[in-house]
């Protein structure tokens, strides 16, 4: 599913270190630890009607990423929430909005790969889009792909880095098979996520999904357990084959810039009555009724 290039976004003022500068004047230095290793962590973070969803639970995910890669120094949560507010005004946003937040280990004095080389301290990229959830209400279909997501043994994916190149090489494979997104599996052979997005199964009223062993720990994901939780829906969260997700009656995924998505096809096998299922449907409904009435005001 290519996203289209939206008109609105042609003149987009970005922040770079508390900087204000239109799209097209926009950078960072070839020094900068993102561009000589991917040495950097992100959040992609929603606005709804001037309000950001979740913002500490993912400006706390940023920051133990970030110190789980010894950053020297990582801006507090207010300086952090100041600048996404400076952009938005900037912008004349409040509401369809999607955020990439960007910190970087920062500019190193040469390059090379150590981290005492950088003695600058980092860099803070806020980059707000018009951007509406990306994936349609159609149901979305995945291809089962090669690459694998890492165990913790070998790259701890509960540190939200920059370094995507395994979710990259997952959507070429996934592009070639002419599917929406790539289904992604651990060392093991257990369903781990998408290349972009956790994955939930229903089963007979069960809600069901991954264990967090080789993929992120998910806002979106943790939001459909506790709705599951208030509401009384049976849930679990277990290791997971693809014969449990062929099977399933229903599947949907879930993540910041889509919010919840059906999805329909796997490898070819419908899920369930190949639409949008009650459970699904039930979940997402839950899931605005949150959006609409909680967050933290920013615009």
């Amino acid at each position: 599913m290519l996203q289209q290039f939206n008109e609105k976004n042609r003149d987009l003022i970005v922040n770079i270190n508390g900087r204000l500068v239109h799209r097209d004047e926009a950078g960072v230095s070839p020094f900068d630890s993102a561009v000589q290793g991917g040495d950097a962590v992100w959040e992609g973070l929603r606005v709804y009607e001037g309000r950001i969803f979740r913002l500490t639970e993912h400006l706390d995910r940023l920051r133990d990423s970030a110190k789980a890669l010894a950053f020297a120094v990582i801006p507090s949560h207010e300086a952090i929430t100041a600048e996404i507010r400076k952009t938005l005004a900037a912008n004349q946003m409040r509401d369809g909005v999607h955020i990439r937040l960007t910190l970087t280990r920062g500019v190193k004095v040469t390059s090379g790969m150590d981290p005492r080389l950088n003695q600058g301290g980092p860099t803070l990229i806020v980059l707000a889009e018009h951007k509406p959830p990306v994936y349609g209400t159609h149901g979305l279909s995945l291809v089962t792909v090669s690459i694998r997501r890492f165990p913790p043994d070998c790259m701890d994916p509960k540190i939200h880095h920059c370094n995507l190149i395994q979710s990259i090489l997952a959507k070429l494979e996934a592009n070639v098979a002419g599917a929406d997104d790539a289904l992604m599996l651990d060392t093991r052979g257990f369903i781990a996520e998408t290349n972009a997005t956790h994955l939930f199964f229903v089963e007979k009223g069960l809600v069901r999904t991954s264990r967090t062993v080789a993929c992120p720990e998910g806002i979106t994901r943790s939001v459909v357990l506790e709705l599951c939780r208030q509401h009384g829906i049976p849930h679990e969260v277990t290791d997971l084959s693809l014969t449990e997700a062929y099977r399933a009656e229903e599947a949907f995924c879930t993540g910041t810039m889509g919010e919840l998505a059906a999805v329909t096809t796997i490898d070819g096998r419908t899920i369930g009555s190949g639409s949008v299922g009650p459970m699904t449907q039930r979940l997402t409904g839950l899931f605005r009724e949150l959006t609409a009435r909680e967050g933290t005001v920013v615009a």
